[in-house]
């Protein structure tokens, strides 16, 4: 039995109808870092459905060990049998997409730590240490605060925004942006712009590329909601609204305040456990089905 109609058609839902059901869903505000995992979840599915898919139309009716030895015959770690063309041109229409996305993550990786470092060399010059905010403060009357992730990592404030924050305000602004240096949101960026990348007229693909950095600005709010109080957060979000970052920093403010500042004024509990699990549950099975269908096609 030929499993690549199969694959296809799961493909297609996963990579169109899906993300509709977690766009109109509610829970992924309250949860964002689940729902983050979900998205990947769903974009790791995608991917695997496409190779298995073009395995399959290689060599019908493969099960897992002959997809491996598909792929081995690709990378040239094992010798072809006779009628062995098709299965090393299916493994290697697979690898393409494992490689693609490998290079569209490290060029987009590459190209922010290069931004990134030209902007440290930037303030190493003009920018000034600030030992009360923990903060390199950047002379600029627009109030703006961001931080340059990675090695060496720094947390960037104008001098517009140390004069019109209070003390609790600009703590609140640090330790947002201390929560994206610790999770590493910029990688995390970096991958959901590499599918997008590799991807980029699929539903699921636009769709994780605008939630994903929303999802993470939520996720450091709840950090900084941890330590700081709620009022503090909101007003300093609301001066920062209209700040912007260089290219590969990550900013407390710019066009995701307005939704994150009316998610901190009108909180709500977390999402019941019930449906973390439920969220959790579909989404690992998202990407464990895929496999089960090329075990069951080699039954078949």
């Amino acid at each position: 039995m030929n499993a690549a109609p199969f694959f296809l058609g799961y493909a297609a839902a996963v990579g169109g109808l899906a993300p509709r059901l977690v766009l109109r869903s509610s829970w992924p505000q309250r949860s964002p870092l689940l729902a983050v995992a979900v998205w990947f979840a769903l974009a790791a599915s995608f991917s695997l459905c496409v190779a298995l898919a073009a395995l399959h139309l290689a060599t019908p009716g493969a099960h897992l060990h002959g997809v491996l030895y598909s792929c081995r015959v690709a990378v040239g770690l094992e010798t072809p049998s006779s009628g062995g063309l098709l299965p090393a041109l299916g493994g290697a229409a697979a690898l393409v997409v494992v490689v693609g996305h490998l290079t569209a993550f490290a060029l987009h990786a590459g190209r922010a730590y290069a931004a990134r470092a030209r902007h440290r060399d930037v303030l190493d010059k003009v920018g000034r240490a600030s030992a009360c905010s923990r903060a390199t403060v950047l002379e600029h009357a627009e109030p703006a605060a961001y931080c340059l992730p990675g090695r060496d990592p720094r947390i960037v404030v104008s001098s517009g925004a140390v004069g019109l924050l209070s003390a609790e305000e600009l703590s609140a602004v640090v330790e947002h942006e201390r929560a994206h240096i610790h999770g590493r949101h910029h990688l995390v960026l970096a991958a959901a712009a590499a599918f997008a990348r590799v991807f980029p007229r699929l539903p699921l693909a636009r769709h994780l590329q605008e939630q994903v950095p929303l999802l993470l600005e939520m996720a450091a709010d709840d950090r900084v909601l941890r330590r700081c109080s709620r009022s503090a957060l909101a007003a300093a979000m609301f001066t920062l609204a209209s700040g912007e970052a260089p290219r590969g920093a990550l900013a407390a403010g710019g066009e995701t305040a307005l939704v994150r500042l009316k998610r901190v004024l009108a909180p709500t509990h977390d999402a019941h456990p019930a449906v973390r699990w439920a969220a959790g549950t579909g989404a690992l099975a998202t990407f464990v089905l895929p496999l089960l269908l090329t075990c069951h096609a080699g039954l078949g």
